[in-house]
């Protein structure tokens, strides 16, 4: 059992002593609609730090409590059923997993899966294939006004990350005709134009980013997919078009800082948007569910026809 030890504040940077581990036994036997599962993967996702305060600045997530075990998604494999639809040997998932080796649940909270639909890659579930794949394909759909045709250059930061990797090649799916990156290392930016399909990548923390982007977006900034917030994301807004897009997935450059979210963007900045008529709206993929089967068989086919690298 992964417990949380100690709550952090909303100001700071979380260390393994906010954490302890723990063993411990479960009982042997199942109630009616319950299912004994063994863990397989669990998602460590930058959500998590909100959760972490006891206000985790949003309605949609509870607080870690301490000395509870913690839990995030998670994909795991039935040892033992006493559910009607699910049997020994079925791989589940569920958003509230617990960090268990080992764990009892109640079989109407899990979610079936199908390895075939990821050629077998079951840690897909919680990434290209779950909630990660949604928020890049959902964001770029719903916030991003992506039109084919419309010659459009969609700068994503974050690039490498989960999200971003993703995101950037939706990107190019959808029809943008330049997608560029913006990653932390040489190899980072490497992989995302070598293996992932950008046409360009900027690394943050060599050289004028600005002076870097003006050169790679000779035409100015259509589409942001926005991971990270902060300085990056003002140089970004800079540069942008009238009439263009922010998808507003992350700001994690801000998230061990006691600031609202989203943070509010320096007053010059924020004239820039005004004046250039840029939306920037709270994306919260979990208000699209409705899309969640239509937008993952999407994202399966995807990874199938190998148009989508993980």
């Amino acid at each position: 059992l992964f417990h949380l030890k100690i709550i952090l504040g909303k100001n700071g940077v979380p260390v393994a002593e906010n954490f302890r581990l723990e063993q411990s036994t479960i009982p042997d036997t199942l109630q009616e609609g319950q299912v004994r599962v063994r863990t397989l993967y669990l998602s460590v996702d930058p959500y998590m730090r909100c959760r972490m305060n006891e206000d985790t600045g949003s309605d949609y997530l509870l607080p870690w409590q301490l000395s509870e075990v913690a839990d995030g998604g998670g994909v795991g494999v039935v040892e033992g059923s006493k559910h009607n639809n699910l049997a020994k040997g079925d791989f589940v998932t569920s958003f509230n997993w617990p960090w268990q080796t080992v764990a009892i649940l109640d079989g109407s909270l899990l979610q079936k899966l199908v390895p075939q639909l990821v050629n077998g890659c079951l840690s897909y579930f919680l990434g290209a294939a779950g909630i990660t794949g949604l928020t890049a394909l959902l964001g770029v759909r719903e916030k991003g006004r992506v039109t084919a045709g419309a010659n459009q250059t969609m700068v994503v930061s974050g690039a490498a990350g989960a999200c971003g990797s993703l995101a950037g090649q939706i990107g190019r799916l959808e029809g943008c005709s330049r997608v560029v990156g913006i990653a932390g290392t040489d190899e980072k930016c490497s992989v995302l134009v070598s293996e992932m399909g950008f046409d360009a990548a900027i690394n943050y923390k060599k050289g004028n980013v600005a002076e870097q982007l003006r050169e790679l977006c000779p035409g100015g900034v259509d589409v942001y997919f926005d991971n990270v917030g902060g300085d990056i994301s003002d140089t970004v807004i800079s540069q942008m078009n009238q009439n263009s897009h922010i998808i507003l997935c992350g700001q994690i450059s801000q998230y061990n800082k006691d600031v609202p979210y989203p943070p509010p963007l320096p007053p010059d900045i924020e004239k820039i948007q005004k004046e250039r008529n840029i939306t920037r709206e709270r994306f919260l993929v979990l208000n699209y569910m409705d899309k969640q089967e239509a937008s993952v068989l999407q994202l399966c086919q995807w990874i199938q026809e190998g148009k989508l690298k993980v």
